[in-house]
């Protein structure tokens, strides 16, 4: 037992099929891998990604990035809060630093994470090592632990690739919406010979194939597992819902009685269900959605 098995995640996420016709006219199966069931805070690949960060911090502050709306924030402020770490989150956009919090922040702040705002230039250069060093003194968190934006680095790689062992040979596609890459990375290498992974980005940019195959080097040596990247569905990029993709995610929901989070989870349904259409899937396949969290707030489509 590790120190945040007392967290009682709920691992192996559950595993349910979806009766949905618009899949069955074309002979192929749906299902769902649960993962927002995980653990009611550390949701989805937020807790697979974050726990072995959070061993690894053996009780250092944790300093981490993101956007205003970032799900790896709140999921760092809340495991900060539930395991009595100090968290610091460096947001991106100076400009947010004299305004209200939006309720992703308010909900950061609440658990006892220290927002620090940065401008965008200082941001696109938190990697390099010089910019980190400034960063960390200003938060007066030179001891910290340093959790990359997203929380994708080779542990939480490695810790993604319990993901594709859960899922094994029980489908022939993995879908799941992209961020930084660290979890198609890991479920591509955890997933039987023959399956393979299909990754949703929601950033624009195209960016994320070369991330990927540099995650995979860090976190195995080499690539590891089929997949691929489909970029036609970010509708305009991060944090972007479209009425059409609202409207899909809804519609989705009534159907089947599913929370649909808009800005990843949604994306990558739609992009199973356009592909279908199209006749990608042989009849026979069986598909799977790695469902990586809920709406927020809880019981908002926002």
């Amino acid at each position: 037992m590790t120190a945040l098995d007392v967290l009682g995640p709920r691992l192996p996420s559950p595993l349910r099929e979806v009766r949905d016709d618009r899949f069955e006219r074309h002979g192929v199966r749906l299902l769902l891998k649960r993962d927002d069931l995980v653990h009611p805070e550390l949701i989805g690949n937020k807790w697979r990604k974050l726990a072995p960060n959070l061993l690894a911090a053996a009780g250092r502050p944790v300093v981490t990035f993101g956007g205003a709306y970032s799900n790896h924030l709140r999921a760092t402020a809340a495991a900060g809060r539930l395991l009595g770490l100090r968290t610091v989150g460096v947001v991106r956009g100076h400009e947010l630093a004299g305004r209200p919090l939006n309720p992703s922040l308010a909900r950061c702040a609440a658990d006892g994470m220290r927002l620090h705002f940065v401008d965008r230039a200082t941001y696109r250069r938190k990697t390099e090592p010089a910019t980190l060093a400034t960063l960390l003194r200003t938060c007066d968190a030179e001891d910290a632990y340093v959790v990359p934006e997203g929380g994708s680095n080779a542990a939480a790689v490695r810790a993604c690739r319990d993901l594709g062992a859960e899922l094994g040979a029980r489908a022939d596609v993995v879908a799941v919406a992209c961020g930084t890459g660290g979890t198609l990375a890991g479920l591509a290498a955890g997933l039987a010979p023959g399956r393979r992974a299909l990754g949703v980005p929601v950033l624009k940019g195209g960016f994320l194939d070369g991330d990927i195959r540099r995650l995979q080097e860090a976190a195995f040596g080499g690539p590891r597992g089929e997949w691929r990247l489909d970029d036609r569905f970010h509708f305009g990029g991060y944090a972007r819902v479209s009425p059409a993709l609202d409207a899909f995610a809804a519609d989705f929901e009534r159907r089947h009685g599913v929370p649909v989070e808009r800005l990843y989870v949604a994306k990558a349904l739609y992009a199973l269900l356009a592909l279908t259409e199209e006749g990608a899937f042989p009849r026979g396949t069986t598909l799977a959605a790695v469902v990586t969290g809920r709406p927020f707030p809880e019981g908002s489509s926002d």
